[in-house]
Parts: C-alpha cells; structure tokens; sequence
C-alpha cells in the first residue's frame, strides 16, 4: 500500500465513522484487548459499527476479540471503544492496526488507553492483577511507524521518552487504588506471537527489564504518540510467563479469566471517562 492510498483509507474511515455517528466526536478512545468484550463501559446515546464495514479497518480473526467500535457518551465526554484489536500475528501490517487509531485522531482523540492480556515475568504481578505500562520494549521486528509518513501524523521521529503520559498513568493508578483492584507498574515486552514464549526467551526478556510480555499494545501506541495523543496502558495479567510456577500457556484459559476480570475494568473504565 503506498501512502496516498494509506491517508484515502484513514479519511474513508473517517468519513463512514462521522455518517454512522453523527455529532459523537470521540475526545476519549479505549482499546479493549483479549477476554475483555464485557468491559465497554456504561455509555449513553451508543452507536455501534461493526470494523467489517468500516472502509479500510483490517478484519480481526481471533477468538474474544468482538470486532465493534462502540461510540457514546459517559460523564458529559464522548468515547470511542475499541471491543477488540487487531494483531501483527494475524498477518496485519503495522500500518494497519495503527489506522483505526489514525482514524480516531483524525475525529479528535485527545487521550487513549489501551487494555491488553500480558504474560506475567515477575512473582509479584499475578493473574488477574492489573499493571499500569510506564514504558516498553519492542521485540516485534518492525516500528508501526516505518515507511508510512505524512505531515499531518506528526514528526517522523516522534520522542518517545514519555510514550505512556504519566499524567494519565497516575490517574489510572489512582482509580485503581479507589477501586480497591490491585495493580503495578512496569515495563512491556512486545513479541510478535503468536507462539507463546519459551523459558529461555523469558529469562532473557527478564534480564533486559521487562516487567509483562504479549503481543500488541505497541503497534498503537506508538503512531498515537506520534500524533500527539496522550496515551496509556492497563493491561491485566492472564497467566504466568514461561518457566515461572503456576505457567499456563493456554488461550481459552485467557479468555475465561478475562471474562472473570471484566468487571473490575469496566468499573475503572468507567470513573476513568470522568478523571481525565
């Protein structure tokens, strides 16, 4: 795809958005990651597309991830949520899963968060416990941002320094606590899956300071921090990583503890719409 035909896309996305949604420009965007379809946050006035008829969004193929962009309003903002991703082990190309974040700062996005299921690399971080990302480390084999630029998305070489706004970070931290739903902070290993890890790489990526592992989040935070978009991450551990006691590698096991957690984010996803 040359760039032209990319920025057609994202304007095409753009465009169905606004006749589907009229009036409900997103100032808030959320990303709802792997077992977390029941966490769309109360919202009022809804209108839900499916990403098939979006022009341009790519077509997610991985169980518990819905495929619906769901806009409202909550708290006097509107939202934009994202019930399901799109992953680079499906075959997507970066610049790809980084359209619908495009498209949504092209609406007016101001402040993002994206949830993901991670892979826990230290004892303390358990399944079913939340970590705020401080920052991350990307193993994916390719930056989103490579080979597709256009002015009107920012600096090519956007500094990422402060990748995940700490402003935001410590407001989610902060509803958490209020919450009573225990959470850390750390630092994000990004893979390119869709194997799971092995023991050995584990114990390397633990070496480097990587706090979580999975297979997403990066390839939208970066072009959202490119484009101005002041964007965190809270992403809930599903399992112990490879080669730490208590390890299971299991997809359906994911999902079932996501729909366990679900709750729990969709109360803090919730007071968040109001905090920001």
């Amino acid at each position: 795809m040359e760039i032209k035909q990319y920025v057609g896309s994202i304007r095409s996305a753009t465009a169905y958005i606004k006749k589907k949604a009229p009036g409900l420009r997103p100032e808030i965007g959320f990303v709802l990651g792997s077992g977390l379809a029941k966490a769309v946050p109360p919202l009022q006035k809804t209108v839900t597309i499916l990403y098939n008829d979006i022009p341009g969004f790519p077509r997610t193929t991985v169980p518990g991830h819905e495929g619906k962009l769901i806009l409202g309003r909550a708290h006097g903002r509107t939202v934009a949520v994202m019930q399901g991703r799109f992953h680079y082990y499906e075959g997507h190309a970066m610049e790809s899963i980084a359209l619908p974040v495009r498209a949504m700062e092209y609406l007016g996005l101001k402040s993002l968060i994206v949830t993901a299921a991670v892979g826990s690399m230290r004892e303390k971080i358990k399944p079913g416990h939340f970590t705020v990302l401080t920052d991350h480390i990307n193993f994916m084999g390719r930056n989103p941002l490579r080979a597709f630029h256009e002015e009107e998305f920012g600096t090519m070489f956007p500094d990422m320094t402060d990748a995940y706004d700490p402003r935001l970070s410590r407001i989610i931290l902060s509803v958490c606590r209020k919450r009573k739903v225990v959470s850390h902070q750390g630092v994000y290993l990004a893979v390119g899956g869709p194997s799971y890890e092995t023991p050995a790489e584990i114990r390397a990526f633990r070496a480097l300071g990587g706090d979580v592992v999975g297979m997403s989040v990066v390839p939208e935070v970066v072009p959202a921090r490119q484009m101005g978009v002041a964007t965190a991450a809270l992403v809930w551990t599903s399992n112990m990583a490879a080669g730490l006691p208590g390890s299971i590698q299991n997809h359906g096991d994911v999902l079932a503890l996501g729909a366990r957690v679900s709750d729990a984010l969709r109360a803090v996803l919730s007071d968040l719409i109001r905090e920001i």
